[in-house]
C-alpha cells in the first residue's frame, strides 16, 4: 500500500527550516515521509557517506528480528518510542504477520512521523489494537501516562519497550545536559516484571578507522540540523540497560543479533565486516 507524501501534509508545527532526523532516516530507507529539505540533506549525506543507507536498513531489520523473537517469547505488547515514520516494515506489521492479538503504541515527537503513522493505522483498519501518540522521550512519566491512556496496553503486564536508533538523536534537556541516561533509567523503573528493553545506537567505537572518520564528519552534518547526533561508545550504550540481564548474545552489531529471526523475504545487507554496520544493539529482560 502506498503512503502519502509528506509534502501533502499541512505544515503547522513542522520545522521546514532544518532537515529532521526522522524524516531523513525515512529517506534513507526509501520512504516518502520527507520534505525537499530532508531529501537534499539525505542526498548530500549519501553522496559523501554511502555506508549510511545499508546501516539504516540493517538497523530496521534488527527491529524486525527483535519483534519476531519477542513474539516467540509470548510478548504481545509493544511500546515503540522514537518510532519515526512507517517505512520498510513497522513494529505492528511484523507482529501482525505472526499473531492476531498483538498491541502496539508508537511514540514520536516529530509531527510528520505521527501523522503518517496514524494514516497507516487507519488505512490498515487496525486502530482497535494499535495507536500512535505525540510525546517526548525526555519526559518518561508523562509519556507513560499517555501510553496508558490509549488503552492499548496494560502497563502492569510485560511489555517490550523499543528504543531504536533514537537515543543518539535525543535532544538535550533545557539546561543543555544529556538527559538520555536519566530518562532511560526512569523507563527501566516503570517497566513491569517480565518486560523487555531493546536498544540500538549508532557508535564510532570499534568500527574500522575509515568509518570512524566518516562518522565524525557525518555527525558534523547533523550539527546543522534540528537534531544533532551523539555517537556514544559501547560502555555508555550498555549502561542504558542498568542492571537488567541481557538476552543472548548480549551487546553486538546489528547483523549478528539473532540472524535466524530474519523473515523469509528480508533483504540481505552486505557488510565487509559486522562492525561496518556502525550500530551497537542489545536487549534485556526485567526479572
Amino acid at each position: 500500500m502506498s503512503q502519502p507524501e509528506a509534502d501533502a501534509f499541512p505544515l503547522e508545527g513542522v520545522d521546514l527550516e532544518h532537515p529532521n532526523v526522522a524524516r531523513v532516516y525515512d529517506y534513507y530507507l526509501g520512504g516518502e515521509a520527507n520534505y525537499a529539505i530532508d531529501r537534499v540533506f539525505g542526498e548530500q549525506a549519501l553522496a559523501k557517506f554511502p555506508f549510511v543507507r545499508p546501516a539504516a536498513k540493517a538497523n530496521r531489520l534488527f527491529l524486525h528480528r527483535v519483534v519476531r523473537y519477542l513474539i516467540k517469547q509470548g510478548v504481545r505488547q509493544f511500546v515503540d518510542i522514537g518510532s519515526g515514520v512507517p517505512t520498510m516494515g513497522s513494529t505492528h506489521q511484523v507482529a501482525d504477520e505472526l499473531v492476531s492479538d498483538a498491541n502496539c503504541v508508537y511514540i514520536d515527537n516529530e509531527p510528520v512521523a505521527v501523522a503518517h503513522s496514524r494514516i497507516l493505522l487507519e488505512r490498515e483498519n487496525v486502530t482497535a489494537r494499535h495507536a500512535v501518540i505525540h510525546a517526548d522521550l525526555r519526559d518518561p512519566d508523562l509519556l507513560w501516562r499517555r501510553v496508558k491512556e490509549t488503552g492499548m496496553v496494560d502497563l502492569d503486564q510485560p511489555v517490550a519497550l523499543l528504543l531504536m536508533a533514537v537515543l543518539h538523536v535525543t535532544q538535550p534537556g533545557p539546561d543543555g545536559a544529556d538527559i538520555g541516561p536519566q530518562a532511560v533509567a526512569r523507563y527501566r523503573e516503570l517497566l513491569s516484571s517480565g518486560s523487555y528493553l531493546a536498544i540500538s545506537h549508532g557508535t564510532a567505537d570499534g568500527v574500522p578507522e575509515v568509518r570512524k572518520r566518516e562518522m565524525a564528519e557525518f555527525g558534523k552534518m547533523y550539527d546543522k540540523s534540528a537534531t544533532p547526533v551523539l555517537w556514544r561508545p559501547h560502555d555508555e550504550i550498555e549502561k542504558f540497560f542498568g542492571d537488567l540481564p541481557l538476552v543472548e548474545p548480549g551487546m553486538t552489531w546489528t547483523p549478528l543479533w539473532h540472524p535466524e529471526e530474519s523473515g523469509e523475504n528480508a533483504p540481505v545487507i552486505e557488510f565487509d565486516s559486522p562492525n561496518d554496520s556502525v550500530v551497537w544493539v542489545g536487549m534485556a529482560r526485567k526479572p
